[in-house]
């Protein structure tokens, strides 16, 4: 697409909402655990035999939820990452996880002094929002990326 194609103004899209993201695990009970765990909603627990059970839990304050379960999808356990938690305190989000007994990372922000994406330990020096994380795992190993943001961008 030519930025001329990008630039044009197109007519308004239909609404279209992420709903649920699938998160693979291998125990569905101590994925169910860990998340309970982090006071995380229980909508549904539903099981269809042996080979299917679906669990959706919502994150506080989130319209977004997640689907843990067998039978969903044939994505190995764990190989989800970077899935964004945004929250408008990092610091309190972090202290509220360790209190939780969660192993969290310190935080970090992103520079892109040498060309390419690295993590550097701290705040982002400006403190703008969007710029400063901490990351945590499910007992998979399923990656979760807290994002800091305290003002959202215009539009959104």
């Amino acid at each position: 697409m030519n930025s001329s194609q990008h630039d044009a103004v197109a007519p308004p899209a239909v609404d279209m909402k992420v709903e649920v993201v699938v998160i693979p695990v291998a125990d569905v009970d101590r994925a169910l655990s860990f998340y309970r765990g982090l006071g995380w909603r229980l909508d549904a627990d539903y099981e269809a035999g042996p080979k299917f059970r679906i669990v959706q839990l919502t994150p506080p304050g989130s319209a977004c939820s997640v689907h843990l379960g067998r039978g969903l999808t044939p994505a190995e356990p764990g190989t989800v990452q970077g899935t964004y938690l945004v929250v408008d305190d990092l610091d309190r989000a972090r202290a509220d996880l360790i209190g939780r007994g969660v192993e969290v990372s310190p935080v970090f922000h992103n520079s892109y002094d040498n060309g390419f994406q690295e993590r550097v330990d701290g705040r982002a020096p400006d403190g703008r929002s969007y710029a400063s994380f901490a990351t945590f795992t499910d007992p998979d190993g399923n990656g979760w990326l807290m994002q800091e943001v305290k003002e959202r961008a215009p539009g959104r």
